[in-house]
């Protein structure tokens, strides 16, 4: 007697179909790629600023006469930390969003509520640099025994929207810092994109201490860059 041959057939093959594909799209609501992705790249922000603050801290410690913007008597830092910023231009707000990145450099002028703020941008190939040449202007090399870190961290994504160049939005993924002259402060911020950082009740936001609810904010004084959504 010939033996009936087993399979399956194209209707069971339609159904397993069927729910293997209602499993995956399950499975990536469930998982949520991008989402994940974003609170990766929160998780570096917390990190990297956490990184930066405890540099700056031993900094401070370990100098005479520390110069938060290696300028001489911080010329360039804001006169007071919660004053308003002055109109003359003189009080700079740093980026870690190279000068020379696609889209040219940003050309906004009224940064943190003043008239005409300076933004400091440099070079990519400069943007590392932890000799007071980088991003975050502090000279860590002048250190005994050296930079306390082997380079500056930028965002994840470092990036400032085309359109934004001459209106900066606290939507732009990128590093801020600002200082003070009195007291001798500094605040840097970071903008954190997934719903597990920005959400109540963990949104770093708004637990940071900090006078701004749209950034995540750290440093010595949290009043350095203003309230406002234009830096």
């Amino acid at each position: 007697m010939k033996k009936k041959e087993s399979g399956f057939t194209l209707l069971e093959l339609i159904i397993v179909i069927g729910i293997i594909a209602i499993l995956s799209v399950a499975l990536v609501i469930v998982l949520n790629p991008a989402e994940t992705l974003k609170k990766a790249r929160d998780a570096q922000r917390i990190s990297d600023l956490s990184t930066l603050k405890t540099a700056i801290g031993l900094y401070l410690t370990n100098t005479t006469t520390p110069l938060l913007n290696n300028v001489a008597a911080n010329a360039g830092c804001k006169a007071t930390a919660s004053g308003a910023r002055a109109l003359g231009g003189t009080e700079k707000v740093y980026y870690s969003y190279p000068s020379d990145s696609p889209g040219a450099s940003i050309t906004d002028a009224t940064v943190d509520g003043a008239t005409t703020t300076p933004v400091v941008q440099v070079l990519a190939a400069n943007n590392p640099k932890t000799s007071g040449a980088g991003w975050l202007p502090i000279n860590f090399d002048g250190l005994t025994g050296g930079s306390p870190i082997s380079n500056l961290p930028v965002d994840p994504v470092n990036t400032v929207a085309s359109g934004h160049l001459a209106a900066i939005d606290n939507t732009d993924l990128v590093y801020r810092y600002s200082c003070s002259i009195s007291p001798l402060a500094y605040e840097i911020d970071a903008v954190p994109e997934s719903t597990a950082y920005t959400t109540s009740p963990n949104d770093i936001r708004a637990n940071d201490g900090g006078n701004n609810s749209s950034y995540y904010e750290t440093g010595t004084n949290l009043y350095v860059l203003g309230a406002g959504t234009d830096f």
